[in-house]
């Protein structure tokens, strides 16, 4: 399946089971997060939402223009402006999840200040309780970005897969080429031992032969008499070159091979050759099809190769299958070292959103953001410094249908 047919499949599927995207999100960012939301809920002058009961109201806004997120709220009554210490407030975030903050406020300038950062994402359901100018008065509603709902069998056939976030190692990897060749002991070039025509062939390119085994047979010239050659190993013929009723001399006639084992050569150049070492480990792919093998290096050569003028590092590769073929090149990532993280995730799993490398977490039918800090990474997993929680369970496979999701519904905010 495509992607825009998944794509399409969580839409539709998505409504069919009433349980699609989530509502457009009202988030009230001092500085305007998004405009589709400003008819959904009234503005006051400072761009935050009005909270109203009665004759008294809260301006509510989260204010980040040069300083990190933070609740403001400015006091009204009968439309008036008042003074922030005629009232007291204390705003509740309920984030997805279960993790609740509680924000304090205290007089600065011409509005009352929360006490805490309002970290992103903003996606949380707000309870507000207030007293204004002697009057008690308590609001909810939800406040949510980078949020949406999809049900789980619909996520599961979209092929959207998660796993629980947790410790990890980063890899100093070393990527090199190679080539694959027959181990020495395990690789026979044939010739006749005494000169005379070939009266018979047995074997053919690509056929398996057992040691000892009759390959073709030959009348000697001093003997006049018939002698057979024979296979000195367990192999197959990689060339034959002998035909009936040619003459058979000094040359090579049948080269063999004992494939199921095979040497890895990866040629190293400059400071590659400096840092790789026998005893690490390496993966292996084929180019053909992407097929990888995990071995360990088992010698770094003296010499140079005169070619290349590389330094050649071996391992050995167990060919029972018989698909890794000789001649054949190779690409290698060899591990030089391995840091221990406290918490990773697969890169698969990133998504870029607004400014930021995010993550989408899911608690029960629903996924939303985490922007993350991150630290090291190698070719398969990031360090997470910051912005995720062991055992959050993250989404580590068709992460960009989760985003294409909560884009379709307007559910993402520009900063």
């Amino acid at each position: 399946m495509n992607r825009l047919a998944l794509i399409a499949l969580i839409s539709i599927l998505a409504v069919g089971c009433d349980s699609g995207s989530m509502s457009e999100s009202d988030h009230d960012h001092e500085n305007g997060h998004d405009a589709h939301d400003e008819e959904e809920f009234e503005r006051g002058s400072h761009n935050g939402r009005m909270l109203r009961e009665g004759n008294v109201a809260v301006e509510l806004a989260i204010y980040e223009t040069g300083v990190l997120p933070e609740f403001r709220a400015w006091l009204y009554r009968n439309g008036q402006s008042l003074a922030p210490s005629n009232g007291t407030l204390q705003v509740t975030v309920d984030r997805l999840g279960g993790a609740s903050e509680q924000h304090a406020f205290a007089v600065q300038g011409d509005f009352l200040q929360g006490n805490l950062e309002v970290y992103e994402p903003h996606s949380f359901r707000i309870t507000v309780q207030a007293q204004v100018d002697g009057t008690a008065a308590r609001w909810e509603y939800d406040s949510l970005e980078g949020r949406t709902t999809i049900a789980r069998k619909v996520a599961e056939q979209s092929g959207i897969r998660v796993a629980a976030a947790g410790p990890g190692v980063i890899r100093d990897e070393h990527e090199v080429q190679g080539l694959i060749t027959p181990i020495e002991g395990q690789h026979a070039r044939l010739s006749a031992r005494f000169p005379g025509p070939i009266r018979s062939v047995r074997v053919g390119v690509g056929d398996s032969v057992s040691k000892g085994q009759t390959l073709a047979t030959i009348e000697s010239n001093v003997s006049m008499t018939p002698y057979a050659l024979r296979s000195p190993i367990d192999g197959v013929v990689l060339e034959r070159r002998a035909s009936i009723g040619e003459m058979a001399a000094s040359e090579t006639l049948f080269e063999i091979a004992d494939l199921s084992s095979l040497w890895i050569d990866l040629h190293l150049f400059g400071r590659d050759a400096q840092h790789i070492t026998p005893g690490l480990p390496v993966v292996v792919s084929r180019l053909s099809d992407g097929v990888s093998a995990q071995l360990e290096l088992d010698r770094v050569l003296p010499a140079t190769a005169t070619a290349s003028q590389s330094t050649v590092a071996r391992a050995v590769l167990q060919n029972e299958d018989g698909q890794w073929r000789p001649g054949a090149a190779v690409r290698a990532r060899v591990t030089v070292a391995e840091d221990p993280v406290a918490l990773s995730v697969p890169l698969a799993a990133l998504q870029r959103f607004r400014d930021w490398e995010v993550v989408f977490i899911r608690v029960g039918d629903e996924y939303e953001i985490r922007p993350l800090e991150l630290g090291r990474r190698d070719a398969a997993h990031v360090e997470v410094l910051s912005g995720l929680n062991p055992g959050d369970i993250v989404v580590v496979e068709q992460s960009y249908l989760i985003k294409a999701d909560i884009e379709k519904s307007g559910a993402s905010h520009d900063h």
